[in-house]
């Protein structure tokens, strides 16, 4: 299937065209550093980067409800039913699934790649811990990397997609690893730690002395040296995935040079707040994502791109 009959679907049904901007809503209220990203993208490539970014934020809605009456099995009943509609392909009622749904069938995206992700998410019901960076990644390979190799499909490649697949799946991950880095603290407030239990225990430290520093808002030294030893091979994997920027089409570069940018930076405010997590977020702040965006902006002006046709969102 064609843009061009990618565009005329939308043009013709306003059913669809409701849901893929619903979509664009959940990314631009939830995703602000993603969605500053997707602004660097052709038209006709941006509905589907925000329905695939639907589809992970309603299962993330499910399963980080922050209401104490909801508890793990209506958590697991709600997920349940998501993957059952997106199985059945059945988006009756559901304002996401509709472009979720179309932007696959379009893209020819393999429903594999969707149902390791509901795996990961899954795994979020009743896994707290991971002993070792193999169970980690287990995860990460449904929560992140499939989400890398899902928009492969919509970026495009200049070669053959299997030759840019590593290098998406990695920028995937590394987006999830700074993530945990960042948010230590609120998820250990969610009874989870998303770092390996061994080489934590490298440094002496464990889920009680993680607990310690949140309770007394300090970042003990043990659990610095930790973290700094998580960065440095998160940073690793950022230099690996900046590497498949070259194998995109063009028109995509700008996009994924500029949310590599900026997650990457987060990296770097971790480290000026000396991995003082349990005190300050590590963000960016307003005027540097600015910056980046119209450098990234500048860039793909200066590139080949085509005007929205009519029925886009």
């Amino acid at each position: 299937m064609s843009n061009n009959a990618f565009a005329a679907d939308l043009r013709h049904d306003t059913g669809l065209r409701a849901s893929y901007r619903a979509c664009r809503e959940l990314n631009a209220r939830h995703g602000r550093t993603f969605f500053l990203a997707t602004r660097l993208l052709a038209a006709d490539q941006r509905p589907a980067i925000h329905a695939l970014y639907g589809f992970a934020r309603r299962a993330d809605d499910i399963l980080d409800q922050t209401d104490p009456g909801l508890g793990a099995a209506e958590r697991e009943r709600r997920l349940d039913a998501l993957a059952g509609q997106f199985h059945a392909a059945d988006a009756d009622g559901d304002a996401v699934l509709p472009a979720v749904l179309h932007t696959m069938r379009h893209y020819r995206i393999p429903g594999a790649l969707f149902e390791s992700f509901l795996t990961s998410m899954r795994m979020d019901l009743t896994v707290t811990d991971y002993p070792d960076r193999a169970a980690l990644d287990r995860y990460i390979h449904g929560s992140a990397e499939v989400i890398g190799l899902q928009v492969l499909p919509v970026l495009g490649t200049v070669g053959a997609a299997e030759e840019a697949a590593p290098y998406a799946a990695a920028l995937g991950k590394a987006f999830q690893l700074t993530n945990f880095l960042r948010d230590v603290d609120e998820d250990l407030a969610r009874d989870r730690v998303y770092l390996p239990a061994d080489e934590l225990a490298v440094h002496g430290v464990d889920r009680a002395l993680l607990h310690w520093c949140q309770a007394h808002r300090r970042t003990d030294p043990r659990v610095r040296r930790a973290l700094a030893a998580q960065h440095a091979r998160t940073r690793e994997i950022y230099r690996y995935a900046r590497r498949g920027i070259d194998l995109l089409e063009p028109r995509s570069r700008p996009c994924v040079a500029a949310a590599h940018t900026l997650y990457g930076e987060i990296l770097d405010r971790i480290e000026d707040l000396d991995f003082d997590i349990f005190v300050h977020r590590a963000r960016v702040g307003i005027p540097r994502r600015a910056a980046v965006g119209a450098a990234g902006l500048w860039q793909s002006w200066r590139g080949p791109r085509r005007p929205a046709r009519a029925g886009e969102v």
